[in-house]
């Protein structure tokens, strides 16, 4: 935890600031992930990170007592979630975020400019951070793999989610400026509550529980800087309207993973992010992760 105070997410801000960090924002991405590969939809030095965790493997010292007991409830729960034990809920929880997160920026990649057609700021910087997204969608992967599941597949979600996700970022910028902002804040709630949890689910495979710690730490320390990246493209009314959503956006998607609610205390996970400065962000995260500058004390 940083022995620096922070301001809240939702502290006001000027056009003139906003302007400046988005301009501070790009420089850092660039140094961040390295080059954009395009047609891979990957980062050069996100890539080199995943073969790293790939090329040293790490595996459960007593693999999964029931392993069909994920592959039967992973994309959509037949069980009775009281039935399972708290790996499994936490293997299948884990891909379903992850998968409503690869569905939305499938939809996403296709609607946003690539970067040759890219003319703002902007939007340069929303390309690299779609690519961002699906190095998580992998590095989630890499989780599920070592857990000794590697027979997942990233599968739609229903006809009228996918349509939902596919004309989400053809809204105007001034509607989806905030929900976007909300979704991301709601990504960095859930990863560091379920960091804690692999310290109680994996006490007995601490090789394991260190890994996943590291594997989903890539994913926050990006997903610290989209929030502030995000938030940047609202005004002062919007970032008011964006904490009454909060309450509202985190039932609304956290009820449709079952999962959540027996992991998880949603009602905590509400007020974590109603109250979300970067004050409780791990130093080791900061050091290499942004936020904008009005949000620093």
């Amino acid at each position: 935890m940083s022995n620096t105070h922070y301001r809240s997410v939702f502290t006001p801000a000027t056009a003139e600031q906003r302007k400046e960090n988005f301009e501070d924002y790009w420089i850092f991405t660039q140094q961040h992930g390295g080059e954009l590969l395009e047609a891979e939809q990957d980062l050069l030095k996100k890539r080199a990170r995943l073969e790293h965790f790939q090329n040293n493997p790490v595996k459960l010292r007593t693999p999964l007592a029931n392993p069909e007991a994920f592959y039967r409830n992973y994309v959509e729960m037949v069980d009775d979630p009281a039935t399972l034990d708290k790996m499994t809920l936490m293997l299948t929880g884990i891909y379903k975020f992850a998968r409503h997160e690869w569905v939305g920026i499938k939809g996403a990649w296709d609607a946003v400019p690539d970067m040759a057609n890219s003319h703002t700021l902007q939007e340069k910087i929303s390309r690299v951070h779609l690519a961002e997204e699906f190095c998580h969608v992998r590095l989630f992967d890499e989780m599920l793999k070592t857990c000794g599941l590697d027979k997942v597949e990233w599968v739609p979600l229903s006809p009228w989610k996918e349509k939902m996700y596919e004309q989400f970022p053809k809204v105007p910028w001034f509607l989806m400026d905030t929900p976007a902002f909300v979704t991301e804040l709601m990504g960095v709630t859930f990863y560091f509550h379920l960091h804690k949890l692999f310290d109680e689910v994996l006490a007995d495979e601490p090789e394991v529980r260190d890994r996943l710690k590291e594997l989903l730490d890539e994913i926050t320390i990006d997903e610290i800087a989209h929030v502030g990246q995000r938030r940047n493209f609202i005004g002062n009314i919007g970032i008011k309207v964006s904490k009454m959503l909060v309450a509202p956006f985190y039932t609304l998607f956290f009820n449709d993973i079952p999962e959540v609610g027996r992991l998880f205390d949603v009602k905590q996970m509400i007020q974590d992010g109603q109250t979300f400065d970067f004050t409780n962000v791990p130093d080791y995260m900061m050091e290499r992760s942004w936020i904008p500058s009005y949000c620093k004390a």
